[in-house]
């Protein structure tokens, strides 16, 4: 069985790569879908127009909400402690982790115990989103979702690490 760093460590470290996420699971043990090569069956039309989103709510050690939004050709994802803000102005924390595979965007299940994320995962919601702005520090987005609709912007803590971002919704 493999041995996990605490949370907090994890997060502290260097950005991740995409095999972070194959590392991190044995897929004899867990449902997850696999990591496979994106890049070279990615359905992105080079336009930054009606891209999926999902939102995946998470009991793991701690109940949080998986926001993952689809970028060249795997979900960029982020871990929204206390779920993604309904209110305009409404600031919630996002610690962004590892890229999930396009597949994970409809995955809900179980991920036994001894396994990296271990609990429930389900879909809170999903649907589409327009890119307005994606540079290194600064994200901004409109979401066309079941629950989710309107404008959203990830902006990325200069002080706090290289993975802890803040997520509001905007006007």
């Amino acid at each position: 069985m493999k041995q996990y760093k605490p949370m907090l460590a994890r997060l502290a470290e260097a950005p991740f790569s995409s095999d972070d996420y194959m590392e991190k699971r044995d897929f004899s043990m867990t449902p997850e879908p696999p990591m496979v090569h994106e890049k070279e069956r990615c359905m992105d039309t080079g336009t930054d127009i009606d891209k999926s989103f999902v939102v995946q709510e998470h009991h793991a050690r701690r109940l949080h909400y998986d926001l993952r939004l689809e970028k060249d050709g795997v979900l960029k994802s982020w871990a929204v402690p206390k779920g993604p803000p309904e209110i305009s102005g409404d600031k919630r924390l996002a610690v962004q982790v590892e890229d999930h595979p396009l597949e994970y965007g409809k995955f809900e299940g179980m991920i036994p115990e001894g396994q990296y994320g271990a609990g429930t995962v389900k879909i809170w919601d999903k649907g589409f989103y327009e890119t307005i702005y994606w540079k290194e520090n600064k994200i901004e987005f409109i979401v066309k979702g079941e629950k989710m609709k309107g404008r959203y912007v990830l902006v990325k803590f200069k002080k706090a690490g290289e993975k802890n971002w803040l997520l509001f919704k905007g006007n």
